[in-house]
């Protein structure tokens, strides 16, 4: 990434070689952005949910036309491979459809029960959009994240304002230009482009209602703080430090794949990825053994870059004081960090309170530590502050054990299926953050509950009003003490 006052460059990692230049947006054109956003979510919403829907599916197919490109694209700022690119966009259009064939059912307006005490009022239940949603989004999935929010705060009813990392803000364009010609040219889906002085504006900006962020905690906070000034609510993804969790009766070799793709995949950049096991030590050996194999059979191609350099050295740290405090390289080692690149690492017997442990590295660095049995292993699992993902590898009790993680996500049996499942929502909580995407959660995360009471006839009982009796308060305490008190 290179820049000057007014526009930057996007680098591929692998290279060096600029990918695009784009101009760093202030905050009056952030606000401009905005005030445009403003007028473009009045037309979207008055489309109604098949007008939108209609134009969201044909955004569906120019994004399947173009899907080479624009993984090539993901592909040439990210380094990752291409065909992980491919999988990214797969799975990024799988949700745009959901959402938009979901939107009316989850969002329109239906009937509750108003109950016994209020049987004369008609009560009615509907999702208001909230009208333009900020979207900040990161570089490691830079379409299939970002498109969590955007495509179902569209589908919402919502316009969008998007601010992708500076690393990738290509992809970025490419999205809005995709949908561009399909709306009209209406400023339903904006993009601004720039480093953090330009979140900064989108969250600050005046007529954004709502921001949605994916980032580091840290970074989440001072969103959080910048929103704050104007009680703009945000929905935060943070990171994570996910563990995987092998039980003695756990399919060894699946559970091995599971932790070398969890883990290596992306170079490890995956937040809901795999950082940590806790292997049952009646197969802790064997189940090593298998991960050893798999991870030291990797090749680069297999996996890309570090995407952000900065990175390198966070690996570099965790490793570094991983062994220092006793834990053991079974694969790589302090050689396998060679920026851009690092190799494949995986370390046993790592000391629970190590950076390794406790911190998220967000590189293809993985622990294993073998625990005595699953109590042990949840226990630990539970222990940080993080709480987004997690995989169970077993063949009896994975589903009990899995509803003993605190996080937000658990894979039984297979690794990071949740965040490939539409109607599944996505999202953690503690240090991984708070709010929802994916699923009818993730529609209703973007709009405004409106509840309606429209009375159909005189309640037989008055007692909302000064011309109440006493008489009329005793009944309505008479029929509470009938139907709650026994």
């Amino acid at each position: 990434m290179t820049a000057t006052a007014t526009t930057f460059s996007s680098l591929d990692p692998r290279t060096g070689e600029v990918v695009g230049t784009y101009p760093v947006h202030d905050a009056a054109a952030v606000e401009a952005a905005v005030a445009r956003a403003v007028e473009g979510a009045r037309w979207w919403a008055e489309l109604g949910f098949d007008g939108r829907a209609r134009r969201l599916r044909e955004w569906k197919k120019a994004l399947v036309r173009g899907l080479d490109g624009l993984a090539r694209t993901i592909s040439d700022e990210t380094g990752k491979p291409f065909d992980d690119a491919r999988l990214e966009l797969a799975l990024a259009v799988e949700h745009l459809d959901w959402a938009a064939r979901h939107a009316a059912k989850t969002l329109g307006r239906r009937r509750v029960r108003a109950g016994l005490l209020m049987a004369n009022q008609a009560a009615t239940l509907a999702y208001a959009p909230i009208g333009v949603v900020g979207v900040i989004g990161p570089w490691n999935y830079p379409a299939f994240t970002p498109m969590g929010s955007i495509a179902y705060a569209l589908a919402a009813g919502n316009a969008v304002v998007f601010k992708p990392s500076e690393l990738t803000p290509g992809v970025g364009m490419a999205l809005a230009d995709a949908l561009a010609e399909i709306v009209e040219g209406r400023p339903v889906l904006q993009v601004v482009t720039g480093f953090g002085e330009t979140g900064a504006a989108l969250c600050r900006a005046p007529g954004v209602g709502m921001i949605a962020f994916t980032g580091s905690t840290a970074t989440a906070k001072r969103v959080m703080a910048a929103c704050a000034e104007t009680l703009t609510p945000v929905l935060v993804e943070c990171g994570g430090k996910d563990p995987l969790l092998v039980d003695a009766d756990a399919d060894l070799a699946a559970a091995a794949d599971a932790a070398v793709w969890g883990g290596m995949s992306n170079s490890g950049q995956t937040c809901v990825g795999v950082e940590r096991v806790y292997v049952h030590e009646a197969v802790a050996d064997a189940f090593t053994a298998k991960v050893v194999a798999k991870a030291e059979a990797l090749r680069p191609g297999a996996f890309g870059p570090m995407t952000l350099p900065a990175q390198v050295d966070v690996v570099r740290r965790h490793l570094a004081d991983a062994l220092a405090r006793g834990g053991r390289a079974v694969v790589g080692g302090p050689a396998s960090v060679r920026p851009p690149y690092v190799d494949p690492v995986v370390l046993v017997e790592v000391p629970e309170d190590s950076a390794a442990v406790t911190e998220e590295t967000f590189g293809p660095l993985l622990v294993v530590n073998r625990v005595r049995d699953m109590d042990e292993a949840v226990e630990r699992a539970n222990a940080g502050g993080y709480g987004l993902g997690a995989t169970v590898f077993a063949e009896k009790r994975g589903t009990e054990i899995a509803a003993r993680l605190r996080c937000g996500m658990v894979s039984v049996n297979s690794v990071i299926a949740f965040a490939g499942i539409p109607a599944l929502p996505f999202g953690g909580t503690g240090d991984s953050g708070f709010g929802r995407i994916h699923g009818e959660d993730g529609l209703r995360a973007f709009t405004r509950p409106q509840a309606v009471a429209r009375q159909r006839w005189a309640p037989p009982i008055a007692v909302t009003t000064f011309r109440r009796s006493s008489r009329a308060v005793r009944a309505l305490v008479a029929v509470t003490r009938l139907r709650h008190g026994r």
